[in-house]
């Protein structure tokens, strides 16, 4: 039994021509003679378009002319999408569907549209509205419904959402957002390159690299900075990531200054595996200002606002 929810938007569409000004996803279907059609169709039949395409997918139009009685639409023209079951390839199709009703003699649609998105699957193939119109109202043709003697016309819009989306948040009350790192006897350092704890912030691990002869010859007078996502952490192909990081340098020479701080905002792709500071501070102003008394460096980064991107595929 064909089953219908009450969920919609009734209105008056109008059109710039008759055929036009419509979506790729509509179909419409032009009776010649209703009355040859309703000899033919009786209150518990209906009539079935060819299948149509939208959103990947085979349709139907089903049309009640006389009212499908068995769904309570006694007295009015019930209509229906069917969907063509050969042409799914997932357990669940959503769709969008607005029904409309062509009247000539105001040259707009009566349209009956859905509020939400129908569920279709191979329990549920069939989705419409038993009470488009009332029987009394199209009938008469004073009312435009009915033209050129016994014409009609009768259409359906099938949205399929797009199955690719993308949703960006941005993270404002981060717990946890800072992360102190003591380097010590920084002087005395030898290897090129110094990674930090592995660190949690914004739903990732992360890690920072410390260059401290500089990340390369170019810049082998400056202490070179990096963060990192830390091993085993995944981006998606295309992710971009936002953040705006601030560094804290302690200062042990002048009490009236306590930090240096440098903030940043950046996106990130998947394909550069980390973002900082080829020259962040010269070595010689780090030896005479940012050393403590016995040597170490101390470093704090804070994350203020850390984005998240879901999207699907």
């Amino acid at each position: 039994m064909l089953k219908t929810e009450k969920s919609c938007v009734v209105s008056d569409s109008t059109i710039t021509s008759k055929f036009g000004g419509r979506p790729p996803s509509t179909y419409s279907m032009k009776i010649q003679s209703l009355s040859q059609l309703k000899t033919l169709f009786t209150g518990t039949d209906g009539f079935k378009s060819r299948t149509f395409s939208s959103g990947k997918h085979k349709w139907r139009l089903v049309i009640y002319p006389k009212g499908n009685e068995k769904d309570n639409g006694t007295g009015f023209i019930s209509m229906y999408v069917e969907l063509d079951s050969k042409s799914v390839t997932t357990s669940l199709v959503l769709a969008y569907l607005t029904f409309f009703v062509y009247n000539k003699m105001e040259n707009k649609y009566f349209t009956i549209q859905d509020v939400e998105p129908k569920q279709f699957n191979a329990l549920r193939p069939v989705w419409g509205s038993s009470q488009v119109l009332p029987l009394d109202t199209f009938n008469d043709p004073k009312n435009g419904y009915l033209f050129d003697g016994d014409q009609c016309e009768f259409g359906v819009d099938v949205m399929v959402p797009h199955t690719n989306w993308e949703v960006v948040s941005f993270d404002q009350k981060l717990i946890n957002h800072k992360f102190s790192w003591t380097v010590n006897k920084f002087s005395k350092l030898k290897d090129h390159c110094y990674v930090s704890n592995k660190f949690f912030i914004g739903g990732r691990n992360w890690v920072l690299k410390l260059y401290p002869k500089g990340y390369s010859t170019t810049y082998s007078k400056s202490l070179s900075l990096f963060l990192h996502l830390a091993d085993g952490e995944t981006v998606k192909a295309g992710e971009m990531m936002y953040f705006v990081l601030i560094c804290e340098f302690s200062i042990h020479l002048d009490p009236r200054l306590h930090s240096v701080f440098i903030a940043v905002n950046h996106w990130r792709e998947d394909s550069f595996q980390g973002w900082g500071w080829f020259a962040f501070v010269a070595l010689a102003k780090l030896e005479k200002a940012y050393l403590d008394k016995e040597g170490s460096l101390k470093l704090e980064i804070e994350f203020e606002v850390v984005s998240t991107t879901k999207y699907s595929p």
